[in-house]
């Protein structure tokens, strides 16, 4: 499974990833196929009066065979990726979160089973302590599951503006360090 990770996105400032990796797909073969779909939270009230402009502070997870899978930072090297019920992000995580929508993106041919193998090889790349506000934080896992699971990326206007901040480091100087990184 290690092929599925070798590759990283191009970046562009404005709209996130730029490429595609259905060619990295593999279909499980006799397989069923079970919808992908990604949960998105707002993070900050702000949300209501930015996201019109196109930006905004989310959380997501991707949600598949009944389970939520998302990725968050804290100081161990192992993994940060975990699992939730569905749409409960406010319950599990805390007030600050409230679910905004759900986005079915496609269909996997995984069995809950590779996606348990694929869960567990993500959280190589998706260690709590890389976390990162800008360059690794929950918008890019599920982004980089869901391109796996289906080959489809997540929506540019769920991370855009990560990828914005990210782009102009005066920006990302002026946030608090420890929003940018687990402590």
């Amino acid at each position: 499974m290690s092929m599925f990770f070798n590759r990283m996105p191009l970046l562009n400032c404005f709209s996130g990833p730029t490429e595609s990796c259905e060619e990295l797909l593999p279909l499980s073969a006799g397989s069923s196929k079970e919808p992908v779909i990604i949960n998105v939270y707002d993070l900050f009230s702000i949300n209501e009066y930015v996201v019109p402009l196109g930006l905004g502070i989310f959380h997501t997870g991707v949600q598949v065979y009944g389970t939520e899978y998302t990725y968050g930072g804290h100081s161990l090297s192992n993994t940060g990726i975990f699992e939730m019920p569905p749409r409960s992000a406010e319950q599990e995580l805390g007030e600050h979160f409230h679910y905004r929508q759900s986005i079915q993106l496609g269909h996997t041919h995984f069995t809950r089973d590779e996606v348990h193998r694929i869960v567990e090889q993500l959280g190589w790349q998706f260690t709590g302590n890389s976390y990162h506000l800008t360059n690794n934080n929950c918008n890019h896992f599920t982004d980089s599951m869901a391109r796996i699971l289906c080959g489809r990326q997540i929506p540019g206007w769920i991370n855009r503006l990560a990828y914005f901040v990210g782009c102009v480091p005066f920006l990302e100087r002026c946030l608090p360090p420890e929003w940018l990184t687990p402590m």
